[in-house]
């Protein structure tokens, strides 16, 4: 029988997403405000989605957008649909944690043509326990090359670039050492590890006598694909769970090539590249210039109210 091209029905077009579809495995990179985006992180580079585009961007991102968490100690609600993510970490300049950071770096990557993956990893820092899956991370890969690459842009810490999803895989950059390890996991599905450290003798051009620092397990993840929903759960957990540490004080990172600065309450601790690190009791009045002048946050005096207040029901 002879079919006419006439009456073969046109393919109908796939749905777009909406911004709130979250089952989908796309990352809502049609409704980002991709110039505002790159304004906030300071990039003016080329918008192509190649190996050199990504370090670059991942840079940007990394040292550009603090890490805090003000929603969550105030009890706040933390909508993870990008709208509500540009809103606060774009337009009114926050920072987040990591499911905000990877949520709005994969929508980037995806509006610039990269393929993105998204992951869930387990904090370790070296427990002895397992700790719940609660770190967004990301696999990506370029359009000039055909590894895939870890780009971890929320843990507050760096890395500065993206890692080579790699066994033994080192990167140093601005001397800021991490390393990638594959093990053996159950039923058939390994585990990878990342590991951070200070610099340490490398080479035989290095004095003897210094002491490298060990190598830190910093989180644990498989390469299992995670999708924005996966994401809300976990930030669900993260940002309102009684046994989440989010919930209870302020947390603040701020990372640059120079120096890695640290908030837990009060405390402040400047950590840099060759491990040294100095640390500082804030007073509560000065909570706010630190913010401020360290950060780039700027807090409104209702929320350092609420913070004050938290603290002072901790302590009571």
């Amino acid at each position: 029988m002879n079919i006419r091209s006439a009456d073969i029905p046109a393919p109908v077009p796939a749905p777009v997403p909406s911004p709130t579809d979250h089952r989908s495995d796309r990352w809502s990179c049609e409704v980002l405000d991709l110039d505002a985006y790159l304004a906030r992180i300071g990039y003016e580079g080329l918008r192509e989605p190649t190996l050199a585009v990504l370090r670059d961007l991942q840079r940007a991102h990394t040292t550009g957008i603090p890490f805090e968490n003000v929603h969550a100690v105030l009890g706040r609600d933390l909508p993870l649909d990008l709208p509500s993510v540009e809103a606060r970490l774009v337009r009114d300049r926050r920072g987040g944690y990591c499911f905000e950071h990877v949520l709005l770096f994969a929508a980037a990557l995806e509006r610039l043509g990269f393929n993105v993956t998204g992951m869930i990893g387990r904090v370790s820092l070296g427990a002895p326990k397992v700790l719940p899956a609660t770190h967004g991370l990301l696999a990506v890969t370029a359009r000039d090359d055909d590894r895939e690459w870890l780009c971890d842009v929320g843990f507050g810490a760096g890395p500065l670039g993206p890692i080579e999803l790699a066994d033994g895989a080192h990167v140093a950059y601005d001397g800021w050492r991490h390393r990638l390890e594959r093990r053996p996991g159950a039923h058939g599905i390994d585990q990878w590890w990342l590991y951070q450290t200070a610099p340490g003798p490398s080479g035989p051009d290095e004095d003897p006598e210094r002491v490298p620092t060990p190598w830190i397990d910093r989180h644990t993840f498989t390469l299992t694909a995670q999708y924005p929903i996966d994401y809300v759960v976990g930030s669900h957990f993260v940002g309102t769970n009684a046994r989440s540490p989010f919930v209870r004080r302020l947390f603040a990172q701020r990372m640059t090539p120079a120096a890695h600065h640290s908030l837990d309450d009060l405390k402040l601790v400047t950590t840099l590249p060759d491990g040294s690190s100095t640390t500082e009791e804030i007073a509560a009045e000065a909570l706010d210039a630190t913010l401020r002048a360290v950060f780039g946050i700027a807090l409104t005096e209702e929320e350092l109210g609420g913070i004050a207040a938290r603290r002072e029901a901790a302590d009571a």
